[in-house]
């Protein structure tokens, strides 16, 4: 059909044709005077079937053709619309597109809506794509922290428990500053005469240092459970990490004690770990130091017994009296910062360790625990773990 195209239009029409966008222009009667090339591509009718015809007889569904009319209305009520809509095709298809439309007016009093069609099918899938993707990755993350709560469940079932045993009371505390943590406690009899009792500490957080950790108590548990001396288990659990895992920027640090039943006499070791202390209420504690490097990096990292050397020997032995208290813990008690970047450190620990020792021995874990939360500035950074004991 041969519509009559305003002088605007045959000026400007070889313009329109080389545009990336599809172009529409139609009369005030809603009458199609124009489309250009690429709106014959997007919709596969040529143009010959389209010039003419009114915009809605394009659209034969009523929901198309509602939205048309609604960003008509908008043009001839505020003079421009843009709006997301699905184009019908030839075959049947929809083509995703933004259209923008605007009310133009030529000299002689007539209006015309000129609108442009950006085909989004490549954002639409990309964002198909993106939506699938989401959905996949949201079922993943429920496997996974499906997968860490059931590794905290096995975790937790291996934190030490408080125990009485014989004239020994041991109260324990663990807290994986994620769901799963790198710290682990031991409170384990050895036999009817003696106790052992250990804190280790992961090098890192997370899962990584869950599982090596557990790899390492079982270890440890073995060790133990075969009555080895404390010096020992060092040297194996060194040798152990070293040819069994073999990461370059892994280690660990441990302190582990052994206790006999009357509690007169315990050996210690410790191996690159914050000092254990022995503390009488309301006295200064008696640190005891680690003679032990860090293990899991160096061969020699726990020395070897040289007769009549003392002082190097890896383990020392401690007489204890009625009414000492022992505490093991992991730097995530000393690591500790205030609001003004101070660290808590050891000195602040002992302090701590000197003035609830005048607590009841089943109020001083709490009293600990509490005076660290007060110094902290912030939320927990670390692993936590705590092991008391009272003779």
């Amino acid at each position: 059909m041969n519509i009559a195209k305003p002088g605007w239009l045959k000026h400007s029409q070889h313009i329109l044709e080389i545009l990336n966008e599809g172009v529409v222009i139609a009369n005030e009667s809603g009458q199609i005077i124009f489309v250009n090339a690429v709106f014959e591509e997007m919709t596969g009718i040529p143009r010959a079937d389209i010039i003419g015809r009114e915009s809605g007889q394009l659209y034969p569904s009523p929901e198309d053709f509602a939205i048309v009319q609604e960003i008509r209305a908008k043009v001839l009520q505020t003079g421009r619309g843009r709006e997301e809509f699905f184009l019908p095709t030839k075959e049947g298809g929809r083509v995703p597109v933004i259209v923008s439309a605007r009310s133009v007016a030529c000299p002689d009093g007539r209006r015309f809506t000129f609108l442009t069609l950006t085909d989004i099918s490549e954002q639409k899938s990309a964002e198909e794509k993106l939506r699938t993707a989401n959905t996949q990755l949201e079922v993943r993350q429920k496997e996974i922290e499906q997968d860490l709560a059931l590794a905290s469940r096995v975790q937790r079932s291996l934190e030490p428990k408080s125990i009485v045993w014989g004239g020994i009371r041991v109260e324990a505390f663990y807290h994986p500053v994620r769901t799963i943590g790198g710290d682990f406690g031991l409170i384990s009899p050895l036999d009817e005469q003696h106790l052992n009792l250990l804190v280790c500490d992961v090098s890192g957080h997370g899962i990584t240092s869950a599982l090596l950790a557990n790899r390492i108590y079982s270890e440890t548990i073995t060790q133990l459970g075969n009555g080895a001396p404390l010096a020992d288990m060092l040297r194996h659990l060194n040798r152990f990490v070293m040819q069994s895992i073999g990461l370059s920027d892994f280690f660990f640090t441990l302190a582990a004690a052994r206790v006999d039943r009357s509690g007169r006499h315990m050996v210690f070791a410790g191996a690159g770990h914050p000092p254990a202390m022995v503390v009488q209420p309301g006295s200064t504690p008696r640190m005891l130091e680690s003679r032990s490097m860090i293990l899991g990096t160096l061969p020699e990292a726990v020395p070897e017994a040289v007769p009549g050397a003392v002082d190097d020997e890896p383990t020392l032995e401690i007489d204890l009296e009625a009414g000492d208290r022992i505490v093991l813990y992991t730097d995530g008690i000393t690591d500790v910062f205030n609001s003004r970047g101070e660290i808590l450190g050891i000195d602040g620990v002992e302090d701590i360790v000197r003035k609830t020792s005048l607590l009841p021995f089943c109020e001083m874990r709490q009293g600990i625990l509490d005076r660290v939360a007060a110094w902290r500035d912030g939320q927990v950074t670390d692993d936590m773990s705590l092991v008391l004991v009272e003779v």
